[in-house]
C-alpha cells in the first residue's frame, strides 16, 4: 500500500488516505529524565494523528458538530516495545479499523528512526450525541471511513478492565484550566499525566517496555475532584499497577487503568 507523509497543518488539503502518517523529531518536552519518550507524549501524538485523520476523512470536529455529534475516546491499549530518544526522528501512523458494536476502532503505530515498530496501539471510540451526551450507533461515519482489514497494529485491545477491590488511595486531582479541552471535559492525555505523577518517578524512568490499558468511563468536568486509587500486583512475575479514578464531585468512576512493565 502506497503511503505518504501527510500535511499536518491542512489535513483536508490531502486526498482522503487510508493511513495517516506524520514524521518529526522528538522534542524536549516529550521526554523524561531518562532522555526517552514519555507515555503521556505517546498519547498526545496519537490524539493529534487521530484528529488530523478524522479531518482528512470528513469526520472531524466541524463535520461532526454540524450533525450534533462528537467523538469520545472510550478505551486505549498501548504496547511500548522501545521508548525512542530525544531528537530521534519518528513516524506516527494512525488508521481506522472498522467497528465492534458501539466502538469505532482506530489503530496507531510509532516507528523509530530505523523503521522498527517502537509503539503499537489500538483504541475504541464512541460517537456521542452532543446535546444528550449519549452514545449513538456509528453506522453513518463507518460507511465513509476506510476499514483497513487485516492491518492490525495490536491484536489484543482495547480491553475492558476488571474491578479490583484491593486499591488504596494515593492522591487526588482537581480538574483545572490546563486539564480541560474543547469538549469541556478533562482531555484523555491528562489522565495519563495524572497517573504518571502518581507513580514513583523511578518506575517510569527505568521502564523501557510496557503495556498500558485504560478505560475512560465517565467525564471529569472543570473543578471536579478526582481521587486516584492504586494497587501494585504481579503479572507473570513482572511488576504491574492497577488504577482507578473516583470522581468525588459526580460520585462516578471516571477511569480504570493497568500498567504492566516487562
Amino acid at each position: 500500500m502506497a503511503e505518504i507523509i501527510c500535511n499536518i497543518a491542512r489535513p483536508k488539503s490531502t486526498e482522503p488516505v487510508p493511513v495517516w502518517q506524520e514524521r518529526f523529531p522528538i522534542r524536549f518536552g516529550a521526554i523524561d529524565r531518562s532522555d526517552r519518550l514519555t507515555l503521556n507524549a505517546i498519547f498526545q501524538y496519537f490524539q493529534e494523528a487521530a484528529i488530523s485523520h478524522a479531518e482528512n476523512l470528513g469526520v472531524g470536529r466541524e463535520d461532526m458538530t454540524r450533525t450534533g455529534q462528537i467523538w469520545i475516546l472510550s478505551r486505549m491499549s498501548v504496547q511500548v516495545n522501545r521508548r525512542p530518544k530525544y531528537c530521534e526522528t519518528i513516524t506516527v501512523s494512525s488508521w481506522p479499523r472498522g467497528a465492534e458494536k458501539l466502538f469505532v476502532l482506530r489503530d496507531y503505530e510509532i516507528r523509530d528512526s530505523e523503521g522498527n515498530p517502537a509503539v503499537q496501539a489500538r483504541s475504541g471510540w464512541i460517537v456521542i450525541d452532543l446535546e444528550k451526551r449519549r452514545p449513538l450507533r456509528p453506522n453513518a461515519v463507518i460507511e465513509i471511513m476506510p476499514q483497513n482489514e487485516g492491518r492490525d497494529a495490536l491484536t489484543s485491545g482495547p480491553v475492558g478492565l476488571a474491578v479490583r477491590d484491593n486499591l488504596l488511595k494515593i492522591g487526588e486531582r482537581k480538574a483545572l484550566y490546563a486539564d480541560v479541552d474543547y469538549n469541556g471535559h478533562v482531555n484523555n492525555t491528562r489522565y495519563i499525566q495524572w497517573l504518571e505523577d502518581a507513580l514513583n518517578s523511578d518506575v517510569l524512568e527505568k521502564a523501557d517496555r510496557m503495556r498500558f490499558d485504560i478505560n475512560y468511563l465517565s467525564e471529569i468536568r472543570p473543578n471536579d475532584i478526582t481521587e486516584i486509587w492504586s494497587a501494585e500486583f504481579e503479572d507473570e512475575g513482572k511488576p504491574a499497577y492497577a488504577f482507578e479514578g473516583k470522581n468525588v464531585t459526580s460520585g462516578q468512576i471516571a477511569f480504570r487503568a493497568e500498567l504492566r512493565l516487562f
